[in-house]
């Protein structure tokens, strides 16, 4: 069934019908000759005029503006087969030039825009507050100082601040921080966030119109519309072969004064190894990637990907795991480190908090003990008994006069025990096991001579993580419009790739030569990148490029075979050799080698990857 689904989508395509019009007319024409000589031309007629002159008024256009493709040639040869008679051969062209046209836009197709992803994220109704409850309002009409009601797990309509409530938001999508933020009254509140589980309810500072979000929809829009229109490998090896064909084609009706001649050329250089070879080598490695947890949604991104020279990570999510870790336990003097941390766990293991679980996975090499009078009361922290002791785990922000440590990067709490200041946790978003190995691969085995650190995150953070992973250019607190200015200079220096997991990464990630989202916790991101590595691994993003460089040679391995091949038979063509007829045979027979060759993209003979993970 899924090979049927797949022929189904090609054929509902325009060229796809009218490829499938002129295989049809062919076959008619093949039977009509037994059976109906007079009327053997009809079916052949039909094809021409339904499929040909399209195709015809679509070069003509092309022309006109000087974009001369390689497929000017199938469309000078429809034209010559018709005033020489030669109708069989034209239809032939038809099916040819149509054929590689549908099996190219199947390729690249994309299942869904970027905008609407962002248009369908956005909640359309707001819950006003009012004297009975609340009221769901269309957010559009939300004004700056309306109070509103954002419900367990919802996403924000505006920007605001939190009037009333105690709980968190997760911003992770817009603001690139790793982690869940907590939110009481005074809390600003961004749009787009989503709702933890308990109600807030939040005073409107902006129109929705004005909020983060909304910016960030119009920046994509913006970088969507102003995206660069790369060059595909079939139109820069189509560009000299055009010119060379036509001047064969010239050259034998010059020599035999016969315009056939001409056509016999024409025909045989049709440049089918480049419509069709390159598109099914495409498919082939869009399927292999797709077998590998990589989903390719731009497949001009395969042939891009090989020729990139900068590579530009965002930080949280990609070359970090995106979730704080214990980094460090400063006990307070006379205090044993191992005590406190294991007091600290074992009331951590009931709390939601987003440090929890960090402290109990840091504790997790030594049985916890048992913990009573849990109570976490909003603002006050944690507090409980364990082994006869009274523990509190807060802020220090609720400590006066206690001996603390100096500040440091990344997130803290402290711990007081029996009332008594007893030591503090520090975290961090900890760099993934392979990310330094895979910073030092990409230029050895990928000749990537840039690599970058862009990130919405403080200048601390940024530098912690960019010295552990071997990273040297650094660029923090930058907004969603910074990331796109800036990977938009480095793109005009040398082709890039962005990596990055967020909302904050999409307009970047449009902009970038080649954008990949890391894992699929954003709908947002999936849409706005070339491509998707499923599994959150950085081996992941080597087999993709090296899927791409496979491709990328194997296409021109076809596409030039093909081409070689193609001008052989012309030279017979101008020596007469090789008439229309056979020549549009002869074609065909090029054609299926070149694919043939094409499909092997999809049966990997080789490692997909040469970079070890530590």
């Amino acid at each position: 069934m899924g090979t049927w689904r797949k022929i189904l989508a090609i054929v509902e395509s325009r060229e796809g019908v009218i490829a499938a019009a002129a295989l049809a007319a062919i076959l008619a024409h093949l039977v009509l000759r037994v059976t109906w000589p007079e009327a053997r031309n009809w079916p052949l007629f039909a094809a021409l005029a339904l499929g040909g002159l399209p195709i015809v008024w679509d070069l003509t256009r092309k022309a006109f503006a000087r974009d001369f493709g390689s497929d000017l040639l199938a469309g000078i040869s429809i034209v010559t087969a018709v005033l020489l008679g030669e109708y069989l051969v034209g239809a032939i062209v038809v099916l040819m030039l149509s054929g590689g046209e549908a099996l190219e836009n199947y390729a690249l197709r994309r299942a869904s825009s970027v905008l609407d992803a962002l248009a369908r994220r956005m909640p359309s109704i707001a819950h006003r507050k009012s004297e009975s409850g609340f009221a769901d309002v269309p957010a559009g009409t939300v004004c700056p100082g309306d109070e509103l009601i954002v419900l367990p797990h919802e996403i924000c309509a505006v920007d605001g601040e939190v009037s009333e409530g105690h709980g968190s938001m997760d911003e992770s999508y817009l603001t690139g921080e790793p982690f869940v933020i907590s939110k009481t009254p005074g809390s600003a509140v961004l749009s787009g966030a989503i709702n933890g589980e308990a109600a807030l309810t939040v005073r409107a500072t902006r129109a929705a119109v004005d909020s983060r979000y909304a910016k960030i929809m119009r920046v994509m829009q913006e970088a969507e519309q102003n995206r660069p229109r790369m060059r595909r490998l079939a139109d820069r090896l189509g560009a000299w072969y055009t010119v060379l064909a036509l001047a064969m084609g010239v050259a034998g009706w010059a020599i035999s004064q016969d315009p056939k001649r001409f056509l016999a050329v024409m025909v045989i250089a049709t440049p089918c190894p480049l419509l069709i070879a390159v598109p099914v080598a495409i498919i082939g490695a869009i399927s292999l990637a797709a077998k590998r947890g990589m989903i390719v949604r731009n497949p001009a991104a395969l042939e891009q990907i090989s020729q990139v020279r900068t590579l530009i990570f965002d930080k949280t999510g990609t070359l970090t795991y995106g979730r704080p870790t214990l980094t460090e336990v400063l006990p307070a003097p006379g205090v044993d480190e191992k005590s406190v941390l294991r007091w600290a766990a074992a009331l951590e293991q009931y709390s939601k908090h987003p440090l929890a679980g960090a402290i109990v996975r840091g504790a997790a090499s030594a049985p916890l003990p048992n913990a009573a009078k849990i109570s976490e009361r909003p603002g006050q922290g944690l507090s409980g008994e364990v082994e006869g002791r009274e523990l509190r785990i807060t802020g220090r922000d609720q400590l006066q006069g206690a001996p603390l440590p100096p500040l440091a990067g990344g997130l803290e709490c402290v711990v007081l025990v029996d009332g008594a200041y007893a030591a503090t946790f520090r975290f961090r978003d900890e760099p993934r096991e392979a990310s330094r190995s895979f910073v030092g691969h990409l230029a050895p085995r990928h000749a990537v001579g840039k690599t970058m650190l862009v990130s919405g995150d403080r200048e601390s953070e940024v530098r912690y993580l960019a010295d552990k992973v071997g990273i040297r250019e650094v660029h923090a607190g930058q907004s969603p419009e910074q990331k796109l200015e800036l990977v938009r200079r480095e793109t005009a220096l040398a082709p890039t790739l962005f990596l990055g997991d967020g909302i904050n990464d999409a307009p970047a990630m449009t902009a970038a030569t080649v954008g990949i989202a890391f894992g699929h916790n954003s709908d947002v991101t999936a849409e706005a990148a070339d491509a998707v590595v499923l599994d959150t691994s950085l081996e992941k993003v080597d087999e993709l490029m090296h899927i791409g460089r496979r491709m990328r040679r194997i296409a021109l391995q076809s596409a030039v075979g093909g081409i070689a091949l193609s001008f052989l038979g012309m030279v017979l063509a101008v020596f007469g050799f090789l008439p229309p007829l056979l020549g549009a045979v002869a074609q065909e027979f090029i054609d299926l080698a070149t694919v043939l060759n094409a499909v092997r993209v999809s049966r990997p003979g080789e490692a997909l990857s040469d970079f070890e993970a530590p």
